[in-house]
C-alpha cells in the first residue's frame, strides 16, 4: 500500500477524521476554505483530501493526469497542519466509488469518527451510488451547500432512497442513523471559487493569482497544464 495513503499521524485512529473527496482539477482556494470551515465547525482533528481518479459520474472537462492533480493536492496542504493528501482512491482500478473509500478509512482509522464531506447536488443523486444504502452504516455525513443557494429546511431533503434508516431530529437540526452516526446540512461560507473558473482564466492566459495557493500556480506554470486552446480548437 502506497506509504501516501498511510504515512499518517498514528494517533488519526481513534480521533474525528474528515474525508473531503473531489478530482482537484486543480485544487483551489474555495477548497481549502471551505474544508477549514468544515474542520472548524465540526471539530475535526484532521481532514484527508481524497483525490478521485475516475470519478463514476463526472463527465466533461477533460482531467489532467492524477499524478498532477495530487501533486497540486499534495502542495496545497503542505502548510495546515490538519490537512492531508489521500492517494487511496488512485490504488484501485477502475471508477472510484464513495463507499469502498470509506471502507478503507475504516479499515485503517478504525475506530475513528469518519466524517464524509459531500456537495449537497451529488448527495441528491446517491440513489445512483454503489451501495449507497450501506454509506450512512459506515460514517458521519456533512452536506454542504453554498451560501445563497435556495433549499428546502433540512427535514425535507433526505432522499427518499435513504428515509427508511434515518429520522430526523429537530432540535439538533440533523439525521440519526440506527448505526449511531448522524448526517447533517451545513451551508459553507466559504470563497465562491470554482476550478472550471480557474481552467477558463488559463486557458484564456489571464492570471489565477489570489484563486489558487501560490505553490500550485507555480506547478501549474512549470508544467504547462491547462494551456490556452490552439486557434480554431
Amino acid at each position: 500500500m502506497s506509504t501516501r495513503i498511510v504515512n499518517t499521524p498514528s494517533d488519526d485512529r481513534g480521533r474525528r477524521v474528515g474525508i473531503f473527496g473531489g478530482t482537484f482539477n486543480p485544487i483551489h482556494l474555495g477548497h481549502l476554505r471551505s474544508a477549514e470551515e468544515i474542520r472548524e465547525t465540526f471539530a475535526l482533528d484532521r481532514i484527508y483530501f481524497v483525490l478521485a481518479a475516475r470519478p463514476p459520474h463526472r463527465s466533461g472537462d477533460t482531467l489532467v493526469s492524477a499524478a498532477h492533480r495530487l501533486k497540486m493536492v499534495e502542495l496545497a496542504v503542505a502548510d495546515n497542519p490538519f490537512f492531508q493528501a489521500s492517494a487511496v482512491e488512485l490504488e484501485r482500478t477502475g471508477p472510484s466509488y464513495s463507499v469502498d473509500t470509506i471502507r478503507s478509512f475504516r479499515q485503517i482509522f478504525d475506530p475513528a469518527a469518519l466524517f464524509f464531506v459531500v456537495g449537497l447536488d451529488a448527495f441528491r443523486e446517491i440513489h445512483t451510488w454503489k451501495e449507497y444504502a450501506s454509506i450512512p452504516g459506515l460514517c458521519h455525513l456533512i452536506v454542504t451547500s453554498r451560501p445563497g443557494v435556495s433549499t428546502p429546511p433540512p427535514d425535507q431533503l433526505l432522499p427518499v432512497a435513504l428515509q427508511p434508516a434515518l429520522w430526523y431530529d429537530p432540535v439538533q437540526r440533523m439525521y440519526h442513523h440506527t448505526s449511531g452516526h448522524s448526517l447533517v446540512f451545513h451551508e459553507i461560507h466559504g470563497l465562491q471559487i470554482s476550478a472550471s473558473q480557474v481552467r477558463s482564466l488559463l486557458r484564456q492566459s489571464k492570471s489565477i493569482r489570489y484563486l489558487v495557493p501560490s505553490t500550485v500556480a507555480a506547478y501549474i506554470a512549470d508544467n504547462a497544464l491547462y494551456q490556452p486552446e490552439e486557434p480554431g480548437q
